[in-house]
């Protein structure tokens, strides 16, 4: 699975480079529609890695084969297809054009965000090596997988607009201050609770399973609209929810995060 996560990464970046923007735009750089599915490829690349990701612990522990191993090669991983991908996505297509304030700006958040996701794996890996991994159900900073989940489903909103002659040049400073958001806190201490944790085998497998059918069957029927309107949705609310929970009771956590609960 580390293996797909990484593949995917890297083939999301071959995609993007080959995009080549026409700055001449009024509202921004002008793509045209090869480039636009090359763009999109991309993007579905970045959301496959991010689904390698989130499978690839959960099938190790449940074979057993968890290893420090398997950690070192996960944030290797997870540098390249969640760090350099959705960085060099952003440069490249939505941080192209900022000669408004300065030629650089895009390149330098790009640079930004690319660093502060390296120290954000980084910590993780040390944090893991002094403690049992296995038994975290927390993230310190906001995850890195779901933070390039969430640059790449904005970008996918931002093309669903494009395609419906919608403007979108205000959103780019938008997705602009997002990014700067996300460097930060990647390497905050803003405690998120880990999705890698739901286990199916536990409490209500019934239940589970049923709303596993539903969200499948939800995402083939009404794909072209969950991924650029409901994703970024989910991956926002998940953001906010790092400030709210602190400030909730411990039953109430319990019972909002009770799927990403082993006990």
């Amino acid at each position: 699975m580390t293996a797909g996560n990484l593949l995917c990464g890297f083939l999301a970046l071959t995609f993007i480079v080959q995009v080549v923007p026409d700055p001449t735009g009024s509202e921004g750089p002008v793509f045209s529609a090869t480039d636009i599915e090359k763009i999109k490829n991309a993007l579905w690349l970045i959301l496959g890695a991010f689904v390698f990701d989130g499978l690839d612990g959960r099938i190790a522990r449940l074979v057993g084969k968890e290893s420090p191993f398997g950690l070192q090669f996960d944030s290797l991983a997870d540098i390249i297809s969640f760090g350099a991908a959705p960085a060099f996505l952003m440069q490249r297509v939505i941080l192209h054009d900022f000669n408004v304030v300065s030629e650089r700006l895009g390149l330098v958040v790009a640079s930004v965000y690319l660093l502060c996701g390296a120290l954000r794996l980084a910590r993780y890996n040390c944090l893991s090596a002094m403690t049992d991994s296995g038994n975290n159900r927390e993230f310190l900073g906001f995850p890195i997988p779901a933070s390039a989940a969430m640059v790449a489903s904005l970008t996918m909103f931002l093309v669903w607009l494009e395609e419906k002659n919608l403007p979108t040049s205000s959103w780019r400073w938008v997705l602009l201050a997002l990014l700067v958001f996300l460097s930060v806190m990647m390497v905050s201490e803003v405690k998120y609770p880990s999705f890698k944790k739901l286990d199916f085998r536990s409490r209500r497998p019934f239940t589970k399973f049923v709303t596993a059918v539903v969200v499948v069957a939800c995402f083939v029927f009404l794909w072209k609209y969950l991924v650029p309107i409901v994703l970024p949705l989910i991956f926002t609310s998940y953001l906010v929810y790092g400030f709210v929970r602190p400030r909730l009771s411990r039953k109430l956590r319990r019972e909002i995060e009770e799927d990403f609960d082993d006990e």
